[in-house]
């Protein structure tokens, strides 16, 4: 991934022009760019939203119909949370309605996961991508009623949308890219389209927003703990406006 003014290139296309590689460089240029391919967080969260979504599945009522004991004890619902499961704060990111819910979220992961991890690292994807689920967390629970049930992996990977805006940004120097069409495409259908989580999708953009540029802003020790120090805050506060909506729901 290379980003440029003209948008986000691959590598093979980024460097036309540049003039022909000696062979020695080219095998090196060639190992660098197989090694970087490997996204491991990201192949992984993958399997386990695949592998949670069978259990749902085996459990509920059929491939459209996931439910039984563990889609209800990890679903996102205000009135239990207030009761004490904080953890569905997290669990609902690996639960899905349908199987095309599930393939949309997962085809979005594969492509912007692989991208982000790459360029951020294992450890700060894996970062920006619980901070921002936590945030959209929070931010559904804020737009829904204290008995509805959400899930998905979509605030998540909103925050990943969120960390390709910044990402962008910081490499060219402008907003108006990709990623902003990318944004803007994507809230226009949260809007549109009955029944999807806006508090889920605004609070996961917003949080990889902040925790990407937190990261990016400052990469290198020892300024790197204060990158992430605000990108594990920005999970607190989302656990505290969680905290604030659900604490006077009576169960």
């Amino acid at each position: 991934m290379t980003f440029a003014p003209v948008g986000i290139r691959c590598p093979d296309h980024a460097n036309v022009g540049a003039g022909k590689s000696s062979p020695t460089r080219t095998m090196q240029s060639v190992r660098r760019n197989t090694r970087s391919v490997a996204a491991p967080a990201t192949m992984v969260l993958i399997a386990l939203n695949v592998a949670v979504y069978m259990i749902t599945v085996a459990q509920g009522g059929g491939i459209n119909l996931p439910g039984g004991k563990l889609f209800s004890d990890w679903a996102l619902q205000g009135v239990a949370v207030s009761d004490g499961d904080w953890w569905r704060l997290v669990t609902a990111m690996f639960l899905h309605g349908s199987i095309l819910h599930l393939a949309f979220n997962m085809l979005a992961l594969y492509w912007l996961g692989t991208m982000i991890e790459q360029a951020l690292g294992t450890p700060r994807f894996l970062l920006v991508y619980f901070v921002s689920g936590l945030a959209g967390s929070a931010g559904a629970l804020w737009f829904s009623s204290a008995f509805a049930v959400t899930v998905g992996a979509s605030g998540a990977i909103f925050g990943l949308i969120g960390a390709l805006l910044i990402l962008e940004y910081l490499a060219t120097g402008s907003l108006m890219g990709q990623a902003l069409i990318l944004i803007v495409v994507n809230l226009a259908l949260t809007f549109a389209v009955p029944g999807i989580s806006i508090g889920g999708h605004l609070g996961g953009l917003a949080g990889g927003i902040i925790a990407t540029y937190a990261l990016m802003r400052y990469p290198t020790p020892p300024q790197r703990t204060v990158g992430i120090a605000v990108a594990v805050g920005v999970g607190v506060f989302s656990l505290a406006v969680a905290y604030v909506r659900v604490r006077g729901y009576v169960v």
